[in-house]
């Protein structure tokens, strides 16, 4: 594949070009981050030690989530937060390419794993009998096999025609990552061909998938009308984790994807919200509003106390 980029290195605007509004950013993202990481990893072990919790599909498939959400921002904000400490903030050709790939692989795996939260969902309220034996293991493994077989598939797509374009002049980025429309501005060809193949792979696919996921759950929400109120109450205390996190991820989606002209600072601030905010609102969702998860971990936490008074 031969790459016409004269270009070594891109210059990134960032979020501001205030050096006071970005030692405040600075300090907010640092903080974001590692509740981000503790957040998601606590998640990820407690559903692990939990045996009652680790044999569940819909707990499998959270721990795939929080690890997506936690590789998700881990390839954009330490970047971010170590940039602030330079008035000049540069990022080589490689290193972008590197970080266009990684952040649409681990969102495209997320695209599909948020899907096969909602099918599993579906099984458990309108299929209840046959729950066990269609929520396998095999299907399980293979439903996460095929999110970062998707994921992997939907970002090489991605890179294989970026790398295509030339980059011959301009080379400052108004956006604190590398990313697909601000990368096409700075090509040195007619990049509308283009255009349209990023809402193909990213824009419409988000907004197919939204509107399928949306359909699931009015399927469900209605089947739920058969339901006892204990039942209800915790079909939809469940549920309603599942669709804020759709919510949060596909609308972001949709608005960065599907919608080429729309301004930077309004795509910076979406991207903001997709990739730094929602992994961390990710297990506040999962947690605060999931009573099995907060005695799990209440319970995890008490085992460690106790063994740490043993020393």
């Amino acid at each position: 594949m031969q790459n016409q980029s004269y270009i070594t290195e891109f210059v990134l605007l960032g979020l501001s070009q205030n050096p006071k509004v970005e030692k405040i950013l600075f300090v907010v993202f640092l903080l974001i981050y590692i509740a981000t990481i503790g957040g998601n990893m606590m998640i990820v072990v407690t559903i692990i030690h939990s045996p009652a919790l680790f044999g569940s599909p819909m707990y499998f498939f959270l721990i795939f989530l929080s690890l997506l959400d936690a590789c998700t921002t881990s390839a954009v904000t330490p970047k971010m937060i170590i940039d602030y400490f330079y008035e000049r903030k540069t990022i080589s050709y490689e290193c972008c390419m590197t970080q266009l790939f990684v952040v649409h692989f681990f969102t495209g795996a997320e695209v599909i794993v948020l899907t096969a939260m909602a099918y599993d969902r579906y099984v458990a309220i309108c299929k209840p009998l046959h729950y066990s034996s269609i929520m396998n293991r095999r299907l399980c493994g293979t439903l996460v096999g095929v999110a970062m077989a998707g994921g992997f598939l939907h970002s090489i797509i991605q890179i294989i025609f970026t790398l295509q374009l030339p980059f011959c002049g301009a080379n400052v980025i108004d956006h604190f990552i590398c990313d697909l429309f601000p990368l096409l501005k700075l090509a040195c060809t007619d990049t509308h061909i283009f255009v349209l193949l990023v809402f193909a792979n990213s824009g419409s696919i988000c907004i197919i998938i939204f509107s399928l996921l949306l359909v699931s759950y009015g399927v469900i929400l209605f089947s739920l009308r058969g339901h006892s109120s204990v039942g209800r109450h915790k079909a939809l205390s469940t549920c309603g984790s599942h669709i804020t996190m759709v919510l949060l991820f596909f609308v972001s989606c949709i608005l960065i994807y599907a919608q080429p002209t729309s301004a930077f600072s309004f795509e910076k601030n979406t991207l903001v919200f997709a990739t730094v905010v929602t992994p961390l609102l990710n297990p506040m969702v999962y947690t605060f509003r999931n009573k099995e998860m907060k005695n799990a971990i209440s319970k995890m936490w008490r085992r460690a106390v106790a063994v740490s008074g043993d020393f």
